[in-house]
Order: structure tokens, then sequence, then C-alpha cells
């Protein structure tokens, strides 16, 4: 009788010792995620910055939006020299520069006009877009040209960076 619990008993330790080995198995993370392109990194930080800096426009009147673009500005470059620095330690060299005519492109584009839109004007100032909404001025965009220098050689792009992420 003891013979056969304790063959039961292993029988039974069969099916728990394959579901523990599995346990800690995990898929090789490098292969199985697409490779990061060139910029990707700086473009994730710089989401996060201007998204965290469009709130120094918000509560500016419309007729101030100069000083709201400063203000921005203000908290947006030392984020942007830090994001260029903090790079370095990873062997990654970027250059981050506004682009005026990308942002008064981008409102172009993305800036309703007519009667029928919600909210006032768009106007493109230092490389960042901003909007009349409710007589204060909103952060909608800033543009930006990146050089990239990494490992895999030299990039070079053009992104829009929403505010509101």
């Amino acid at each position: 009788m003891v013979l056969a619990a304790a063959a039961m008993l292993a029988l039974a330790l069969i099916p728990l010792g394959f579901a523990y080995l599995q346990l800690g198995y995990h898929e090789d993370v490098a292969a199985s995620t697409a490779p990061e392109t060139p910029g990707s990194e700086t473009v994730r930080l710089l989401e996060r910055a201007v998204y965290e800096a469009g709130g120094e426009a918000t509560g500016h009147p419309w007729a101030g939006r100069e000083g709201a673009v400063r203000r921005v500005n203000a908290s947006l470059a030392p984020r942007e020299r830090d994001i260029e620095s903090a790079q370095l330690a990873g062997g990654v060299a970027v250059r981050i520069e506004r682009n005026a005519s990308a942002a008064s492109d981008w409102a172009r584009e993305h800036c309703p006009s007519g009667a029928g839109r919600l909210f006032g004007d768009c106007e493109a100032i230092d490389g960042m877009v901003v909007q009349e909404r409710a007589d204060e001025t909103h952060l909608l965009a800033v543009a930006y040209d990146l050089r990239i220098v990494d490992d895999r050689g030299e990039t070079a792009l053009t992104v829009v960076i929403r505010a509101d992420g």
C-alpha cells in the first residue's frame, strides 16, 4: 500500500516539475522586440518633455502668447539639453534644434480654419504651435530637427511632437 501511494505521488510530481521549470522561462527580449530605430529614444524623451512643459502656456491670455511661448521655452530648453547630454553615456550623440518652418507647416495642416472650427487661431512661434482656446494660449506641438550619431551611423530627423501626448 505504501509503495502504491509513493508511485502515485511520483506520477503527480512529474507534471508539477514541468510546470515549475516553465515558470522561469521568458523569451529572449532582444530577439522578440522590433529593433529600435535611431532617434526613437530621443523622440520618447521629447514627447514627455513637451507634454510636461505644455502646462506653462495654459492660463496665459491669447494676446500674451509670445510670453506664454517664452515660459514654455524656459521650461523646455533645459530638458532638451538634459536629453542631449543624458544619451552621451550610452554612446549616442544627439543634437536637438527647433524647426520653425516645420511648425508653420504643421499648423497650416492641422489647425482648422473657417467658421465651423471649434477653437481659435493657431500660430507657430519659434518652432512651437500655439492655439487660442477660450481666449487662453494652449501649446499644441513643437517641431524639431534631430541629428543622431550612434554606432549605426548618423541619422537626421524632423519630428513634430504633440503636446497632448
